[in-house]
């Protein structure tokens, strides 16, 4: 299996995941265009086991906010580079995630996330 992935957790007010998720099913879309083979986020269910620490834990969850955790699969790491340089760049983009971005009320906190690529291992 050569895939690769991009994994990420981000915390998000609870009152705003429905229009969230409105967003990042076609932020999802967009994604596959440019060579995701898949694109996935749950919303964190059960966050806790004894004696590790937890998502809410590492990325400081506030009593109003879920916990987004996603994945997007590639087929090569060489084709997720380039998606991760031409996504940023796609004009729908912008228009997506600057109403999540916006300072007077902060959806979505990038400065937040946990992020990471991931070579295939078992």
């Amino acid at each position: 299996m050569t895939n690769y992935i991009d994994g990420f957790v981000f915390p998000i007010p609870q009152k705003y995941l429905k229009e969230y998720q409105q967003v990042a099913q076609q932020v999802a879309e967009i994604w596959k265009e440019y060579g995701a083979l898949a694109y996935y986020e749950f919303v964190g269910d059960d966050m806790h086991l004894q004696g590790v620490k937890s998502f809410t834990e590492t990325i400081e969850v506030n009593e109003d906010e879920v916990v987004v955790f996603g994945w997007v699969i590639f087929p090569s790491k060489a084709i997720r580079d380039s998606a991760n340089q031409q996504v940023p760049q796609d004009p729908r983009m912008a228009e997506l995630v600057a109403p999540l971005i916006n300072p007077e009320r902060m959806i979505f906190d990038a400065s937040r996330m946990v992020y990471g690529g991931f070579k295939s291992f078992v």
